[in-house]
């Protein structure tokens, strides 16, 4: 089996730990939880008739007092950049730490995540900005923890990007 680590980067609660839950558990709590340094777990999938071992890194949130060490990044195949549509300012965080990582990690797949799209009606992230960032290449997904909406989704995709990068280095 393989096994692939992903790590979860964005400010603080804007969803990253509820998501793994939601994709690991099937479950979500309304009670907000900070999480402190890293917390692991792990999920077994089958993508496009491979096992892989999913071993998920959710990292503490970044904000003016705790940056996120780029160290608990080694060895990641993929990540996920995850914002709250409701806060404007979780965006440009996690354009910030895309660069960071893109730095620390070279070119590794990685996932924008525009959690809390439950609360679409509070959205305050224009769609224009996520089309020009699609033009430029990127992949973004409308996910919501609570509901589970595009969660599966989330992890799938991003796991089929990281076979598809690991086929493409093998084969230079």
């Amino acid at each position: 089996m393989i096994q692939k680590k992903i790590c979860m980067l964005g400010s603080f609660a804007v969803g990253k730990t509820s998501l793994i839950a939601r994709f690991v558990h099937s479950i979500f709590n309304e009670r907000y939880l900070t999480t402190v340094g890293v917390k692991i777990d792990k999920k077994q999938v089958h993508v496009d008739g491979t096992d892989l071992n999913l071993v998920l890194w959710d990292l503490h949130g970044d904000d003016e007092y705790q940056r996120v060490r780029m160290s608990y990044m080694r060895g990641a195949a993929g990540y996920f950049l995850v914002a709250d549509g409701t806060r404007r300012s979780t965006l440009d965080k996690a354009l910030s730490l895309q660069r960071s990582a893109a730095g620390s990690l070279g070119a590794v797949p990685f996932l924008l995540l525009l959690n809390k799209h439950d609360l679409s009606d509070d959205w305050e992230i224009p769609e224009d900005e996520l089309e020009e960032m699609v033009r430029q290449g990127w992949k973004i997904l409308h996910t919501s923890a609570k509901t589970g909406e595009a969660v599966d989704e989330a992890f799938l995709s991003l796991s089929r990007m990281m076979l598809e990068n690991q086929r493409e280095r093998s084969e230079r």
